[in-house]
């Protein structure tokens, strides 16, 4: 479920990220399989982004990423592994 990913750049509208840590939380949908990721990325100069995405075949995809309240739970044990990712994503808590 959780995941540290190896150092790779990511290309977003602000320029190539490096990917920090990520949370993947496998998925199944009648006999699609599938996974949401959320990946914290950091940008050269330093500003960090959060990047939700879903994967098919271990490559990201574009389009709505939906969690089911079940999965939301899975994702906030997840991140518990995660502190920086956490940190970005819900503040103060650590």
């Amino acid at each position: 479920m959780a995941t540290k990913p190896k150092e790779r750049k990511i290309e977003t509208a602000w320029g190539a990220a490096a990917l920090v840590e990520q949370v993947s939380l496998p998925q199944r949908s009648g006999e699609r399989r599938f996974a949401s990721v959320v990946q914290l990325l950091e940008l050269e100069r330093g500003d960090r982004l959060v990047r939700f995405a879903y994967t098919t075949d271990g490559v990201a995809r574009r389009g709505p990423v939906t969690l089911r309240a079940r999965d939301l739970e899975r994702l906030r044990s997840a991140l518990r592994e995660h502190p920086e990712l956490e940190q970005a994503l819900l503040g103060g808590r650590s």
